[in-house]
Order: C-alpha cells, then structure tokens, then sequence
C-alpha cells in the first residue's frame, strides 16, 4: 500500500474519499520521515486516521495528579503521543519551542485556550474553543496555549499528538506576567 507522505495540490482540492489510516500505517509514515512534516499535513493524517480501542490500548493509561503522556514513536523529525486525561487536568500555559503539532480528539471534551504574548503587558487572553471526539486542532510556531480535559466534563479525555520536529524544553507563560519560563515535558513512564 503506498503511503502519502506529502500533501499534494491535487489531494488537497479534491473531494474523494480515501481509506483511512490505521495507527499501524501512520506509523509508518511517522518513521519514513526525513524532514519536519508540515502542520498542514500533521491536519491531513489525524483528519484521515481511524484508530481503534484495540489499537490504541497499549497506549492508554491514567493518573491521578496529571494527564500522562504516552509515547507512540519518535524519531529526529516528527513524534507522535497520546495523552489521557482525567476531568480538572491541563498543561501548562506553553509554546512549542520551535515545533508545531496537531492534536486529535480521540474520547472525551478538550478545552484549548490561545493567548497572546506582550513583553511589556505579558500574558494576555486571546480565545477559547472546545473540541469534541474527532475533531483536530493545532498550533504553530509561535503560538501559545493551554489544553485540558475541562472539570465539568464528567470523563476522561483521549488525545492524539503529533509535534514536528519532536518536543523538548517548552515555554511557559502566567497571565500578566512578562517572565518566560521553562518545562521539560515528563515522558519517564511512557
């Protein structure tokens, strides 16, 4: 089965269906990377994969006091994660450092909040969206904002991620601070 690795104008435009992809194929194509993949194709795959619970349950786990990542691949150029999140968990306030990644409902309610960054005024609010299963969305460089898994939800949360290049040390911001700190996401127990 050839693998799309690579939007192109033609794809992009038209309206036929294609098979989605199974988490094995998009693993696939995750792993034959040898470039960052572009943010629009990061959307093309999550909006075109078809994952099931049974593919998915090596992955899935939950705690107590955070969401917790796990680990699907990962490679110089692009990795791929699943979250699981009980309802009051969030990330930090954050950009990527560099990377941009798509991020696909896969279970549950996730509630993202962008905001804008001013040196002298700080952290500012800048909008809010809630996404519900299926439904992708994602960040670009250098965007800053906050996932979660909303306390009122009354279930946990699954997501899918995809960053290129791969994560390292984050940014991290407060609401009207100008300081800039950082985080290194916790991947010990993926």
């Amino acid at each position: 089965m050839a693998i799309n690795l690579e939007p192109t104008t033609d794809f992009l435009e038209s309206d036929e269906k294609r098979t989605p992809l199974s988490l094995q194929t998009l693993v696939e194509a995750l792993e034959l990377q040898r470039r960052p993949p572009s943010l629009p194709q990061l959307y093309d795959w999550l909006e075109n994969v078809e994952i099931s619970r049974e593919e998915l349950q090596p992955y899935l786990g939950f705690k107590d006091g955070n969401y917790w990542r796990h680990r699907v691949c990962r490679n110089a150029f692009v990795e791929m994660l699943v979250l699981c999140w009980r309802p009051g968990h969030r990330t930090p306030i954050h950009d990527h450092n560099g990377s941009h990644g798509a991020v696909m409902v896969y279970d549950g309610v996730l509630w993202e909040t962008n905001f804008a960054f001013d040196k002298e005024r700080g952290l500012c609010y800048h909008a809010g969206r809630q996404y519900g299963s299926r439904e992708v969305t994602g960040a670009g460089v250098p965007d800053i904002h906050q996932l979660g898994n909303p306390d009122v939800s009354g279930q946990d949360l699954i997501t899918i991620h995809i960053y290129a290049p791969p994560l390292g040390v984050l940014n991290t911001y407060k609401v009207g601070s100008p300081e800039i700190d950082l985080y290194t996401p916790d991947d010990s127990a993926s």
